[in-house]
């Protein structure tokens, strides 16, 4: 063969060769390329789960005082703003539940033994607290036991006895009003409607529905300060005033859960979602709280700040159901008992 043919064959095929190689690489240089994108993403995605991971804190554990609380979860770092209506009463009826374990014992935190002792005792916890009207009513029930008592008492001699829950003429004004109606417009009988209630002197919504929940088994939503400041934390609502809180809270629930689950709220705000310092990380529905992190988060610290029996301390009565003592809860003290 010429030589000079056989060198320009070889030149002809060289670039022949060249694009055949270059079209085998191709396929493998491509799959490095999507291994290597692949490996990438992988790993911008592993690190973006752990920064997640590191924003949904959730306190490690409910504090030990806190009985049959649900295991710690994870808690969504942002609160629910654009949840639908569907996702919130399903929230909402799960922190309800939730409460239900933890607080089976419940109950009203004023002692009673009739409608009568218990809308009086009622009017008269008005900017104070359970504990010292329970401490107060023992000596007001032994000395006016009956409206018809109580209408003819003396307001000096009412006024006195008072005297430890604060505002005390003004309650006693109330109440000597509220017995006088009773006498007058019902016969010595707590009426057991809302429209009756309401028009008794002293006595609101509020406590309309604390006698007809507890004193008659009528559903009513207790809307105190405590339940205000929970829902709000909870964004069931974005009412601020009663009425129209207790509207948007009822339509959460069916009508047989609203006397317990007033119960429940106020039960936790009183005993660990606190109004200045919550114990959040001694909180059993953390994970579905949206105020998570505004109180202490430190399981130890929100231990600490537990209320009453969570915190191993007396209650608000002076004679609790037994269902409540069972559970571990303590009695109150009588006024002027120490400590």
């Amino acid at each position: 063969m010429n030589p000079v043919k056989k060198s320009a064959s070889a030149k002809k095929a060289a670039p022949v060769a060249k694009a055949a190689g270059s079209r085998k690489a191709a396929p493998v240089e491509k799959a490095a390329a999507s291994k290597k994108a692949a490996v990438s993403k992988k790993a911008a995605a592993g690190k973006k789960a752990a920064q997640v991971k590191e924003a949904a804190v959730a306190p490690k554990k409910a504090a030990a005082a806190v009985k049959k609380a649900s295991a710690a979860k994870t808690v969504a770092p942002k609160p629910p703003r654009n949840e639908s209506h569907t996702a919130l009463v399903r929230r909402a009826r799960r922190i309800n539940r939730e409460l239900a374990e933890v607080f089976p014992y419940a109950h009203p935190e004023l002692d009673f033994e009739n409608p009568f002792q218990l809308i009086v005792a009622t009017v008269l916890s008005a900017q104070t607290t359970d504990l010292r009207v329970n401490q107060t009513t023992p000596s007001l029930f032994a000395k006016y036991p009956t409206p018809e008592d109580l209408a003819a008492a003396n307001p000096e001699e009412v006024e006195e006895i008072l005297r430890p829950t604060g505002f005390f003429r003004a309650k006693t004004k109330s109440v000597i009003g509220l017995s006088k109606a009773l006498v007058e417009n019902h016969a010595g009988e707590v009426p057991g409607r809302l429209e009756d209630l309401v028009k008794l002197p002293g006595v609101g919504r509020k406590t309309a529905f604390v006698v007809l929940g507890n004193a008659f088994g009528r559903p009513g939503i207790t809307v105190d300060t405590h339940f205000q400041r929970l829902v709000k934390r909870w964004q069931w609502t974005e009412e601020s005033e009663p009425d129209k809180i207790e509207a948007a809270v009822a339509a959460l629930f069916p009508k047989s859960d609203w006397t317990d689950l007033s119960h429940h709220v106020i039960w936790h705000g009183r005993r660990i979602c606190h109004a200045r310092k919550p114990a959040c990380g001694a909180c059993p529905i953390a994970p579905l709280c949206p105020a998570y992190g505004e109180g202490e988060t430190d399981p130890d610290k929100a231990a600490k700040l537990l209320k009453y029996e969570k915190g191993g301390f007396p209650g608000q009565r002076l004679n609790p159901p037994q269902a409540y003592l069972d559970a571990g809860g303590k009695a109150a003290p009588p006024l002027g008992a120490a400590g």
